[in-house]
């Protein structure tokens, strides 16, 4: 089964022209959803009137080699490393969910476009990667979904509540689970659980692309331009106009009206941070 490409055992009953047509139908809805977030929110507007603000106030201009060091560090340690997660679990489960979708999704435009049918034999690493892509998604939206989820790990809430902020990575890992499950029947000649798995693969995922402007798919290309627009503000010394002082600094000292702060070592211990809040 893990070598098998399920969309060219899926081309004995539609064609491949179909398929094509369905996966260029979801990247157009990608853009024009995406393109419709960004005016409906007015995220890019925010994004260059704060660069143009930063870049009027720089107390120094960010030269071109300092420039591209930034959008190497942006690249490696915001996108690539997940690094805005502070919480560890929270992050692996992020890169899993994240790697696995891009994974999966090459890998599935690949097969559709390049061996639609039996005629061409598909290599048999490709599906492998597909399923891999598919699991790592699998276990890193359940594992976030169930235990990593702030309303659940620290609020006590139940695990199937469900609100607006979940619908993208909900709708994301059922569309992966269903695509999976599907592979399996249609693969293993189970014909009428193959057909109904579809039928829920294909209505979850058009749910997932069609929501788009409801749902945090977008801020994959968005959040990249906003992690880099505040590594440059803090570069030019603007720091998107948040206080810059330390509390070792004496001019921030001189602000707390306790005595206690005025001179309160850097570091104070752990605090809050002492033990995970459960106690709910």
């Amino acid at each position: 089964m893990l070598i098998s490409n399920p969309f060219a055992e899926l081309s004995t009953s539609v064609s491949p022209g179909a398929m094509k047509t369905y996966v260029v139908v979801m990247a157009l809805l990608v853009v024009a959803g995406t393109l419709f977030d960004i005016v409906h929110k007015k995220s890019a507007a925010y994004f260059f009137g704060n660069w143009r603000t930063s870049s009027s106030k720089a107390k120094h201009q960010v030269g071109g080699g300092e420039m591209v060091s930034l959008a190497v560090q942006t690249a490696v340690v915001d996108v690539l490393a997940s690094g805005e997660f502070c919480n560890m679990r929270r992050r692996i489960a992020h890169l899993l969910t994240m790697y696995g979708f891009v994974l999966y999704l090459v890998t599935t435009v690949i097969m559709v476009f390049a061996y639609p049918t039996p005629a061409t034999p598909t290599p048999q690493w490709l599906p492998a990667l597909w399923y891999i892509g598919g699991l790592m998604v699998c276990l890193g939206g359940y594992w976030f979904w169930f235990f990593i989820r702030v309303d659940v790990a620290a609020e006590g809430n139940s695990p199937f509540r469900f609100e607006r902020a979940d619908l993208f990575v909900v709708s994301l890992t059922l569309s992966v689970t269903f695509g999976l499950l599907w592979a399996y029947a249609e693969t293993s000649g189970h014909v009428r659980s193959s057909y109904i798995l579809l039928g829920l693969f294909l209505i979850v995922t058009t749910f997932l692309f069609v929501s788009i402007p409801w749902s945090k798919f977008s801020h994959m290309f968005f959040k990249p331009a906003a992690a880099l627009e505040k590594r440059v503000s803090k570069a030019n010394g603007t720091a998107q106009n948040l206080p810059t002082l330390t509390r070792d600094d004496p001019e921030q000292q001189k602000r707390h009206s306790m005595e206690l702060l005025r001179n309160a070592p850097m570091q104070m211990g752990l605090g809050i941070k002492r033990e995970a809040p459960r106690h709910y």
